[in-house]
């Protein structure tokens, strides 16, 4: 594997700055391009998460080069604290790309997209809609924000407790107030499974995030990736973001997809140290999108 060279940047999505690290293979000559990849984090988590840095750190060792950023709101970039709506998360990546696509290193006509959980969502909206995205990977992701709510909030105590959360908030708001919502309210996540959350990660959102979760559809867009891609990943039992979300997106999808659902991991795969996880990355990059 390649060294790497780390540089902290900034750019700007919709008049806000945005703070980022990019990454480059070590001995890349002036004008020596590469492919490269956008690295977006999960819900409200932020670009120095442990999946978000150990996915960079395996790309650009494979020689690619990687911009990992913090979305609007979080982490050390510009805007609302905790406001990670997710079509401003597309603009965002959109941005993104835009910033990335001037560097000299960089292959522009081969970007690609690859996020866990939320920013998988966001990864594979964001590659529907814009066409520059040459390659879309998602870890965990999610296409039915409905769908995965009711999955998530499984019981009729819990569905129960959620729909009076939406009613509550959608009162507030028509009041024109502000009602914040705690992380785990929103989605749940086991207490063993919480050290993976970034530090710094936010636990508490304005009601405009559940709402816009709540309408958020891949779904609608993941067909129009292709011909360009996709690889799906997924924990075969996945306890934050049900499995089922990866399959009914491949079902949309058109070719080339692929779906690996992985057993023995659990949500944040990345962060497991799962060698199988590595090498179906790998092995699907080198076959469908090369970093050169």
């Amino acid at each position: 594997m390649l060294a790497r060279v780390k540089e902290p940047v900034q750019f700007v999505s919709n008049g806000l700055e945005l703070a980022g690290v990019l990454q480059l293979p070590d001995g890349l000559k002036k004008g020596e391009r590469r492919a490269a990849f956008l690295v977006l984090h999960g819900f409200g988590s932020n670009k120095d998460g442990g999946n978000v840095v150990t996915v960079s750190n395996l790309l650009t060792g494979l020689g690619y080069a990687t911009l990992r950023f913090d979305m609007r709101g979080c982490g050390e970039s510009q805007g609302a604290r905790g406001r990670t709506i997710c079509l401003e998360q597309v603009e965002d990546t959109r941005a993104a790309l835009d910033y990335l696509s001037r560097n000299e290193n960089v292959d522009t006509r081969r970007i690609g997209v690859i996020g866990h959980s939320f920013g998988a969502a966001v990864a594979v909206y964001a590659a529907g809609v814009d066409s520059r995205i040459a390659a879309c990977v998602s870890a965990g992701g999610w296409g039915n924000g409905v769908k995965k709510f009711r999955k998530q909030h499984e019981s009729p105590e819990a569905w129960a407790k959620f729909q009076g959360m939406l009613e509550e908030g959608r009162r507030r708001k028509a009041r024109g107030e502000t009602m914040m919502v705690p992380r785990y309210d929103i989605v749940p996540i086991r207490p063993e499974l919480r050290h993976n959350l970034a530090p710094g990660s936010i636990l508490e959102f304005p009601f405009d995030v559940v709402e816009s979760m709540y309408a958020f559809r891949a779904n609608d867009v993941v067909r129009k990736i292709a011909p360009r891609p996709l690889l799906l990943l997924h924990p075969a039992n996945d306890t934050v973001t049900p499995t089922e979300q990866s399959v009914d997106l491949f079902a949309l999808a058109g070719q080339p997809t692929d779906l690996h659902l992985v057993a023995g991991v659990d949500h944040f795969m990345f962060s497991e140290g799962n060698t199988l996880v590595i090498n179906l990355l790998r092995d699907w990059l080198a076959l469908h999108f090369p970093s050169r």
